[in-house]
């Protein structure tokens, strides 16, 4: 309302009546004013309700994983000899454990050259092979493998290690010297790591393979031939080396695999890492020496899972006693006091915390002591929770987390979602899930492979394709080279960076099978190029995989691979299960246990969500703020008409009020002057 400073020329105060008279005017603003700033306050209150339930709902979703009820400790009794670390598959107990050797990779090391520079022998075309494998047999004297009668077996063999691929590289007039072999060995990427060593004598330069992984199963064998003739001679005097034969390298440090015991039982591993010697655990070995483990359940982490969920509860109970009771000592009224939403909200959770899951051993959160108090918060007795704990550790996660069991131990539960309902459903497998593969027709024709000639297969598994070569050499037997196609497919980096991989086996006949890893109708083998007659046949037999097939409580389910998935609409919706093997038929039956966290997760989610209970309050009061700035704007433009017209009214009233001083003045002059003409007649 706008105004102007001063008095009018009659002396009336024109400013002060208007603003008097516009405070009076004004009123009706001030109470809408009030009651716009009581709605934005509601709003406020909703607002910290609706961040206590998503505080709250953060908590319930850490609650919905069954690991973090199900966590294990293991403790060495001397962490120096080694550690453990649990997962959830683990068993409680105590475990004797003996190291006696660690891991190590192999290292051989070539004679000495008088320099890294100067070209070994004449720069003919010759190709390196390198395998790994296992030694076994004979004895190692300076440095090389030697027949020794007391040894079993006498003379050394070298096993295949049908994991690890054969690599090669070519060795040339542009690569022949010390320091040019060394950089192909590293770029090639061959699973060895060259250097070269100086030793300070007449002839001081020598090259040191080592290979990239530990354990006895990646010892090397390097295998020196030409390309359609002789290899270098020189090269072949340096490189060379057969465990079994030619070593014209030097073992400095043989492959070894680590070697425990576990309360007596030989384990061994090819890294310091042992995984599952005992269920669930790693151990990660530092030395040789004897301690214990203990594997405990990690009953503090359960406790504070519990803890956790009661201290979130009741943080969201104070914030909904704040804003909507009634304060008797500060006679003050919470701004929510007896609204519907906050009182449902209030109702349903604490409805839902006393009620009793479907399923389960644990089944109301009594059971672990948890129970609300006068005031609407939650507490725990400890002694209950810790019966509870001791007697019931596996239901624990059931009460808070989403839980599937299954009645067979060849059946998994392995996912579920907010469509499956609780409860216990009897399952039928008409058909398991099956491997493609590819047979061949008969013994291959040959084992002789040669490089450039039927040393190349076209290799297709899964829908994922790749050629690979398998080192040329005649092999001693289908199974040998079943090993090496085996490792060439699986060391492919076309297939192992989609995660497919295959097994090949050899029959009593010599027939070659090569299967997939995957199982179901996207599991499929082909194998063609230069090699694939010579190995597979003419005709080999190519069988895709089959998906598995059943019912789940009688609904067709639907299958892919050895997972199969509960229809949609029926009560097994969003349950998937994995059929690991069995057989046909009925194979019992899977519990399905949903959780306080998991529901109580799907009510909140209907308090704080975009279409949410609270949502839909706070843009009803919007509503009625747009429809208060409306009427004010209104009003506030009728104001200011009004304040107009007074001021128009008073500011006459002051010009007509200082014409008439006027006028009174001068009658006032014009009279003394008559009075005062008369007196001096």
């Amino acid at each position: 309302m706008a105004t102007t400073s001063g008095v009018g020329s009659s002396g009336l105060d024109v400013n002060s009546i208007v603003s008097q008279l516009m405070a009076v005017e004004s009123r009706p603003l001030t109470a809408l004013a009030q009651k716009e700033a009581g709605y934005q306050a509601k709003i406020a209150a909703f607002n910290s309700v609706s961040g206590a339930l998503t505080s709250f709902q953060g908590t319930l979703k850490s609650l919905s994983d069954p690991e973090r009820f199900r966590g294990v400790t293991a403790s060495s009794g001397d962490a120096t000899i080694f550690t453990g670390t649990a997962t959830t598959k683990a068993v409680a107990g105590n475990y004797d454990v003996n190291v006696t050797q660690l891991a190590k990779a192999q290292t051989i090391t070539s004679a000495g050259q008088l320099t890294m520079n100067a070209p070994v022998g004449a720069g003919t075309k010759t190709i390196l092979t390198f395998d790994f494998g296992t030694i076994t047999g004979g004895k190692l004297a300076d440095g090389r493998y030697v027949q020794d009668a007391t040894a079993t077996p006498p003379d050394p063999t070298f096993t295949v290690n049908d994991k690890k691929a054969a690599g090669t590289l070519v060795i040339d007039s542009s690569n022949n010297s010390l320091q040019g072999i060394r950089d192909a060995i590293n770029k090639a990427g061959l699973g060895v790591t060259a250097t070269i060593v100086s030793d300070g004598s007449a002839n001081p330069y020598h090259l040191v393979l080592t290979s990239n992984d530990s354990g006895a199963a990646s010892s090397m064998r390097i295998s020196v031939a030409g390309d359609n003739g002789a290899p270098d001679a020189a090269i072949a005097g340096l490189l060379a080396y057969d465990p079994t034969g030619t070593q014209n390298m030097t073992q400095t440090a043989a492959a070894a695999d680590t070697k425990l015991s576990v309360n007596g039982i030989a384990v061994s591993s090819a890294k310091t890492t042992v995984d599952d010697a005992i269920q669930g655990v790693t151990l990660d070995v530092r030395k040789i020496g004897s301690s214990t483990l203990s594997v405990a359940r990690d009953t503090d982490s359960v406790k504070a899972a519990v803890n956790g969920f009661i201290k979130s509860f009741n943080d969201l109970n104070k914030t909904i006693k704040s804003v909507s009771s009634y304060n008797a000592d500060t006679k003050q009224a919470g701004l929510l006091l007896g609204d519907p939403a906050v009182r449902a909200i209030e109702s349903q959770l604490r409805g839902m915390l006393s009620d009793s899951l479907t399923g389960g051993n644990l089944t109301n959160l009594t059971q672990l002591g948890i129970t609300f108090q006068k005031d609407g918060t939650l507490a725990v007795d400890d002694s209950k929770l810790n019966k509870a704990i001791a007697n019931n550790f596996d239901d624990i996660a059931g009460l808070f987390s989403s839980v599937g069991t299954a009645s067979d131990s060849l059946v998994e539960f392995t996912e579920s979602s907010s469509a499956t309902k609780p409860g216990t459903r009897s399952l039928y497998i008409s058909q398991l899930a099956t491997q493609g593969k590819l047979v061949g027709a008969g013994a291959p024709s040959s084992l002789q492979i040669i490089a450039g000639s039927n040393d190349e297969f076209a290799v297709s598994i899964d829908g994922v394709s790749s050629t690979i070569k398998v080192a040329a050499k005649t092999y001693a037997s289908s199974a040998a080279f079943g090993t090496a196609l085996q490792a060439a497919i699986n060391s492919s980096k076309d297939f192992a960076s989609q995660g497919v991989s295959v097994s090949v086996s050899a029959a009593a006949d010599g027939t070659l099978t090569v299967q997939s890893d995957r199982y179901g109708s996207a599991s499929k083998v082909a194998i063609g190029g230069s090699g694939a007659p010579n190995i597979f046949g003419a005709t080999p037999s190519a069988t895709d995989g089959q998906d598995v097939k059943g019912t789940i409580d009688g609904v067709d389910a639907t299958g892919s691979g050895q997972v199969l998935s509960g229809a949609a609409g029926s009560t097994a919706a969003g349950m998937k299960i994995t059929i690991k093997g069995g057989t046909t038929g009925n194979r019992g039956s899977v519990t399905f246990t949903q959780g306080f966290a998991q529901q109580i997760g799907a009510m909140v989610d209907n308090y704080v969500g975009t279409k949410g209970m609270l949502k839909s309050q706070t843009d009803g009061i919007n509503v009625s703020i747009k429809l208060l700035d409306k009427q004010q704007a209104a009003l506030q433009d009728r104001l200011t008409m009004t304040e107009k017209r007074l001021r128009a009214q008073y500011n006459a009233l002051d010009q007509a009020l200082a014409s008439m001083g006027q006028t009174q003045t001068y009658l006032t002059q014009q009279l003394t002057q008559i009075s005062n003409l008369s007196k001096s007649s």
